[in-house]
Order: structure tokens, then C-alpha cells, then sequence
């Protein structure tokens, strides 16, 4: 099993502040469309394709590979994507919180398996380290806070 985590400030000194309502709607914009997040290309398709009051279902091909995801919103608090089809099965959580001096903070973990593939074999293992590596989820979190702000400064958001 792949498990991650990081951490990032939303309010690093020297950026434009994000309320936690301005990060909370990027993070929902992210999960509805990652188009707008990922880098150009990486994301070819991202669509909602069924809705309901608890969740949506999204199915995009991210990296060449097809994914369908049910996303969980828990309004200005965390988003968790279900793997339902794709190379991976689990979930991926992002989470708005405060840390213990008031600073809004913004984490991301995940509890992953690779389908068809050894628990704990190379695959996982490769898996393990490429989420762990500086260029994992915590470049993807200090990216998606980045589009937010852009977002923000183009009126977007």
C-alpha cells in the first residue's frame, strides 16, 4: 500500500492572502475540472458526469490514463477522491485546517494500492517514492494554491 502526506501553508509570507472560502473554491474548481490545475496537456479530459447532494462523479484520463473518481466535498474543509476505475484504488484526501497558531494550512494524504499489481511490490514501491519525492503531491499542493491566486487575480474565483 501507497500511503503520503504533506503539508503546506495556504498563506506563505509574500503571497496574496487566500481566505479559507477563496482556497476552499479552488479546491472545488480542481476536483470539478483538474484541467484548469494540471499542467498543460497532462489532463485531455475531465468530466462531471453524474451529480448528486453528496457527491459527484468525475471521469478524466490524467498521464495518459483513464480515471473515475467519486469526490466527496465537505464544504470548506476537504475533498476526498474515491478511485473507482483507473491504475489506483483507495482515496486522496485534500484538507483545509487550521495548525495550532491559527494559520491556515493545507494537507494532502492518500491510502493507495496500484490494481493488479504485488502489494508492496516494485510498482508501489516506485509509486511510494515519486509521491514522497519534491516534485509528489506537495508541488502539486503549492501548484494548485498558485492557479488559485492567479484565478483570483483574473477575477475567476
Amino acid at each position: 500500500m501507497i500511503y503520503s502526506t504533506a503539508t503546506v501553508p495556504v498563506n506563505p509570507e509574500g503571497e496574496t492572502k487566500l481566505s479559507r472560502k477563496q482556497a476552499w473554491k479552488g479546491l472545488e474548481l480542481k476536483a470539478r475540472d483538474a484541467r484548469l490545475f494540471l499542467p498543460p496537456g497532462l489532463c485531455s479530459r475531465c468530466d462531471v458526469v453524474e451529480e448528486s447532494a453528496t457527491h459527484f462523479v468525475r471521469e478524466a484520463t490524467i498521464a495518459g490514463s483513464d480515471l473515475r473518481e467519486i469526490i466527496v466535498l465537505e464544504s470548506e474543509s476537504k475533498v476526498t477522491f474515491f478511485q473507482a476505475a483507473g491504475p489506483r484504488e483507495g482515496a486522496i484526501v485534500n484538507e483545509l485546517f487550521e495548525d495550532e497558531a491559527g494559520a491556515l494550512q493545507l494537507r494532502f494524504y492518500c491510502y493507495l494500492g496500484l490494481r493488479g499489481r504485488e502489494p508492496n511490490g516494485p510498482e508501489e514501491q516506485a509509486e511510494q517514492t515519486r509521491f514522497d519525492s519534491d516534485k509528489g503531491y506537495k508541488s502539486a499542493l503549492l501548484s494548485t494554491l498558485k492557479r488559485t491566486r492567479e484565478l483570483l487575480a483574473e477575477g475567476r474565483l
